[in-house]
């Protein structure tokens, strides 16, 4: 096969294929399709596909979309589906306590239908991902410092307040989160470089601002900034401390995936019946303390079984449409088209939530009166648009735009460092995760735009001259 042949994304198919034909068999169709997420994973790391970029070490340049973004948003999606699956086999960890004898057989034919959809999601992904990588990115500006970590920690301290005051300024609210995300991503970068540089009051200071928003994301009731705040921080301190810090890392992180389901449950409990957030902090830490191993297993495997993997929530989806609700066809990325206009220039602009929950109450996900949110996640929204064709546009395309939008940003501040480890990872961190179609939009396209408005003010402050060379 010609060397970079479009031919050679082919295998990136062979999974779901393979998967799709032995349909007749959930259990090892479900399998196939699982475990092609490993050998899609393999082949977009081994330089089959396509040269992985050279101009820095691999643990260098994590915060591209083919290195952190894959990891997190693919195995989120792709992989974790494994625990809810062995749950209805009748396993708990690794002992068998019995299947619960509600469950229907074909139950096991719509988990191995959704995993399907995954391993395409997944292939597609990468194929869009490959399909936009043109390194060495050419660089048009470069950045001018004399203190990398005065201006990380600078930029940090001048977002927060700012993302602060445009959450309480309605038609402003768009770029709150953009740039409190920001802040985060910069003051934790700010962080490993004040080490680098030997700056102790930089250090301190940046130390200080990780532990208070370590200290604030624990009040979020959610797990998914605790976890990042910790991992984002191990991947910037890989170039200064090498190697030898990812064992220490790796059980931290374990250690968060262990503790936290406890925590955030107990938070939630308490938060919801009306006990101030300090409070609910402080009680659930001193939930967890008192907790034995076997409370602590409970809550861990209810997490890993109905939390962490949304294949239940997909299933629900997938056995009513189309068979109940038909295809929304492009209805619902015109309307999250639409999302992107600002309340000030459309007065009668719909109601987000409201406007996806009403494929949530149409496919009977969860009921009116629920207090749950059940939004769809990205891929379920290609699904309910097209069917399996839905999925592989969809995530073909979320690939190929994270990508392009990563190597624009290093065109733009100057290379990796500023473009994707800091403005990339700041302003657009829902592509981590993903979201309803609605707000990848909205997010995407103002993330977009106050990149431009980072940009216009670096160039006026001289950060960022044209690169003459």
């Amino acid at each position: 096969m010609i060397k970079n042949s479009p031919f050679r994304y082919l295998v990136l198919y062979i999974p779901y294929i393979i998967s799709l034909l032995f349909r007749s068999d959930a259990h090892v169709s479900y399998l196939i399709a699982w475990l092609g997420s490993f050998l899609i994973f393999f082949i977009s790391y081994n330089g089959f596909l396509k040269p992985l970029p050279t101009d820095m070490p691999p643990l260098q340049q994590l915060m591209r979309p083919i290195f952190l973004m894959q990891i997190i948003f693919a195995g989120y999606m792709s992989c974790t589906s494994i625990f809810y699956y062995v749950s209805l086999l009748g396993y708990k960890y690794f002992d068998y306590i019995g299947k619960d004898f509600g469950i229907d057989g074909s139950v096991y034919d719509t988990i191995a239908q959704c995993q399907r959809y995954y391993v395409l999601g997944h292939a597609a992904l990468v194929h869009g991902i490959f399909m936009a990588v043109k390194y060495p990115v050419e660089k048009r500006y470069t950045a001018y410092a004399p203190s990398i970590s005065n201006l990380l920690l600078g930029m940090a301290v001048i977002s927060l307040p700012l993302g602060l005051f445009f959450a309480k300024v309605n038609f402003l609210s768009q770029f709150s989160v953009q740039f409190t995300g920001l802040s985060f991503v910069a003051g934790t970068v700010g962080l490993a470089f004040s080490i680098r540089e030997k700056k102790k009051g930089n250090y301190y200071f940046a130390l200080a601002l990780f532990i208070i928003n370590l200290i604030s994301t624990l009040s979020s009731g959610f797990k998914e900034p605790v976890i990042i705040s910790v991992l984002l921080l191990g991947i910037y301190l890989l170039p200064i401390f090498g190697k030898k810090i990812i064992p220490i890392f790796t059980v931290l992180l374990l250690a968060l995936f262990f503790i936290l389901p406890t925590f955030i449950g107990n938070f939630r409990k308490m938060a919801g019946s009306g006990v101030d957030l300090v409070t609910a902090r402080d009680e659930s830490i001193n939930a967890v303390l008192q907790s034995g191993r076997e409370g602590l297993l409970e809550d861990n495997w209810a997490f890993l079984t109905d939390r962490i993997s949304e294949i239940k929530m997909f299933t629900q989806y997938v056995s009513n449409t189309p068979y109940f609700t038909p295809f929304y066809g492009f209805k619902i990325t015109t309307d999250a088209a639409k999302m992107v206009i600002p309340r000030f220039l459309w007065p009668n602009k719909p109601n987000v939530e409201t406007l996806v929950m009403d494929r949530v109450y149409r496919a009977q996900v969860t009921s009116v009166n629920s207090a749950v949110s059940a939004k769809p996640a990205y891929i379920v929204d290609c699904y309910l648009s097209y069917g399996a064709i839905g999925v592989w546009i969809g995530l073909f395309l979320y690939g190929f735009t994270a990508q392009k939008i990563s190597q624009k940003a290093e065109q733009l501040f100057g290379g990796y460092f500023l473009g994707s480890a800091v403005i990339f990872a700041g302003l657009f961190q829902i592509f981590w995760r993903g979201n309803c179609l609605e707000f990848m939009f909205n997010s995407v396209f103002w993330s977009y735009v106050t990149m431009l408005i980072i940009f216009r003010f670096f160039r006026a402050r001289n950060i960022l001259e044209i690169d003459t060379h």
